[in-house]
């Protein structure tokens, strides 16, 4: 009977006792995401809060986009998010978004008809067909401050974080 061990990569994390190292290369990832405009259009940012399954923070990114609208700035957030998670190697993801817009256009429950959102649209549901499995849900604001907090800060800051 043969055991498995684990990859290469999460064997040296653990031996080397650093906390996270697994969740950034974890299968299964859960993303919140935000966009923000100050004015709409107006300057505009998005934040990527990620975490493992079992809620271990693994990333805070953030975004400074110029003028943009909010939704704009939310598709923003979502294509950062899932590029992220390719590059970690996820297969699994669930992402968590306060823009009912986004996340009923996602689930092709309304159609995409402004011209600024066609192009993202596009390239969110290229990135979707990347994995194994996608879910985006609908959460409310109270549920998404983490994510709220990051693009802020990429306003405030006028400066990205995308690593």
């Amino acid at each position: 009977m043969s055991r498995l061990q684990p990859h290469p990569l999460l064997r040296g994390a653990a031996a080397h006792g650093r906390r996270g190292a697994l969740s950034a290369t974890a299968e299964d990832l859960h993303i919140h995401i935000d966009g923000a405009s100050r004015g709409n259009p107006g300057e505009a940012g998005f934040g990527v809060h990620v975490t493992s399954a079992s809620g271990e923070d693994v990333a805070g990114l953030y975004g400074y986009l110029g003028r943009a609208s909010n939704n704009v700035a939310e598709y923003q957030a979502l294509l950062h998010a899932l590029r992220y998670a390719l590059a970690r190697g996820a297969r699994r993801v669930k992402v968590f978004s306060d823009s009912e817009l986004v996340v009923r256009q996602m689930a092709g429950r309304y159609r995409v008809k402004h011209p600024d959102m066609l192009d993202l649209h596009r390239q969110a549901r290229e990135l979707l067909g990347r994995f194994e499995r996608v879910d985006i849900t609908h959460v409310r604001r109270e549920q998404n401050k983490d994510a709220d907090r990051l693009a802020n800060q990429a306003l405030d800051e006028k400066s990205s974080k995308l690593e």
